[in-house]
């Protein structure tokens, strides 16, 4: 109950208030790409012809498909036919 009068527990506050904010915006982005690869596992688990995931990023990359996991996550869950159509595109041979 001090650091709003002690100046150097205040400070000390501050700092590790600094390094906390830092982390969490670190981890927040963690968070948010193990999110995408679960809804982007959940979507190629629906459809039958689909690989694994890995395999998947695998023939994204072999076909030279730049669509990162964040858009890919957005097709799955907002328009599953499309992701359905570029995840046949990029396995089919």
């Amino acid at each position: 109950m001090t650091r709003n009068r002690l100046y150097k527990t205040a400070s000390e506050a501050v700092l590790h208030a600094g390094q906390y904010a830092y982390n969490g915006r670190k981890e927040r982005k963690q968070q948010m790409r193990i999110t995408w690869i679960t809804r982007i596992n959940s979507a190629l688990s629906s459809i039958t012809e689909a690989p694994k995931y890995s395999r998947f990023i695998k023939a994204l990359s072999d076909k030279k498909i730049t669509l990162n996991r964040k858009v890919l996550a957005a097709l799955a869950t907002n328009l599953p036919n499309a992701f359905k159509d570029v995840v046949l595109f990029s396995t089919k041979k």
